[in-house]
């Protein structure tokens, strides 16, 4: 007997898009429609009176969790999500957690209420055994950050070799004394980047400094102070990198406030490649990350998921690069 996936492989669509023709469901073209219809003619398919009604139980609706709404790296992202979503008719909602693993954990707990069809999570920074055992149960997708050790599919960059590039940009322009403002310690991109920093120094025997990392928390505010602090050294550092780009320029704002130029005095390197790094005067040296095809990876894993196939290898690596303005100089 032919199943739904045959039709949609007939038809050149998704199973949901077959589940919608056949509950006579909005957001199909008549094209599509007629397509899909032409293949269960074809394949003498007979869809299953149980499955059918388990299928009116779906929502069509995913929910994406961030830990910071007001971070414009995340709206790049979510464009992606959406773009895919909406492709495949589906509505994206969003929960943003300001940071708090607290309300990660209530975001978690709405797939058991049946009120989503699945999730993907931007954050990740709640029990690690809590996450495996309502991914066993239901459709989750991580991107951006991760879980170590685990086999949810997650879609990110590599950031411990992306921090390593960007160290050693400022180091092929001759700086030694090169400080790191670190996100937060408890989340994973800030270890990862801090230790592509480490590594970069390592690799071409300058030794590191503790007094030249400094912890912030991806804020334009926390750039600008803990690089006052920085500056007020003894031998303050003549470049910066920063683990994101707000923070870079609040670095850079802070180079300004005592009188500094940023490249001759300090250069600065940022990360992300938000919409404001290439705007900001001077124009932000900085890692720019796929946020875009980040985000359409993502929601086409969850649709797998949503369908009951098999996304085979759970991690995915997308490709970042080197972005040289005018923060720093130099080529890349």
């Amino acid at each position: 007997m032919a199943s739904i996936k045959d039709v949609a492989k007939r038809a050149n669509v998704s199973t949901a898009t077959v589940s919608r023709v056949l509950r006579n469901a909005g957001n199909v073209t008549e094209e599509t429609r007629q397509r899909v219809l032409e293949a269960i003619e074809e394949l003498n398919y007979q869809p299953n009176v149980l499955g059918r009604y388990l299928r009116r139980m779906e929502t069509e609706t995913v929910l994406v969790v961030v830990p910071d709404i007001t971070n414009p790296f995340f709206s790049k992202v979510l464009r992606g999500i959406e773009a895919v979503a909406l492709e495949h008719g589906y509505q994206v909602l969003l929960g943003d957690t300001q940071n708090d693993a607290r309300l990660e954990e209530q975001y978690l707990n709405v797939l058991p209420q049946r009120q989503v069809d699945g999730m993907i999570f931007l954050t990740a920074r709640i029990r690690k055994e809590l996450m495996e055992e309502m991914a066993r149960q239901f459709p989750i997708v991580l991107a951006c950050e991760y879980l170590e050790g685990t086999d949810i599919p997650t879609v990110s960059i590599d950031n411990i070799s992306s921090a390593r590039k960007a160290t050693e940009h400022l180091i092929r322009l001759g700086h030694r004394r090169i400080a790191h403002l670190s996100g937060p310690m408890n989340i994973i991109l800030s270890r990862d980047r801090l230790r592509g920093y480490y590594q970069a120094l390592a690799q071409h025997d300058i030794d590191a400094d503790p007094a030249l990392v400094q912890e912030g928390d991806f804020t334009y505010e926390s750039g600008y102070n803990v690089t006052l602090k920085l500056l007020a050294l003894e031998e303050p550092p003549t470049a910066i990198f920063a683990a994101n780009d707000e923070m870079a320029i609040g670095a850079i704002k802070a180079v300004r406030h005592r009188g500094g130029r940023v490249p001759d005095d300090v250069a600065v390197v940022g990360f992300d490649d938000i919409q404001m790094a290439s705007i900001f005067e001077p124009s932000l040296t900085t890692i720019a990350q796929p946020m875009f095809e980040i985000g359409q990876k993502a929601m086409e894993l969850l649709l797998q998921l949503i369908e009951g196939g098999n996304v085979g290898r759970r991690q995915f690596v997308l490709p970042d690069r080197l972005v040289v303005r005018d923060s720093c100089g130099g080529s890349a």
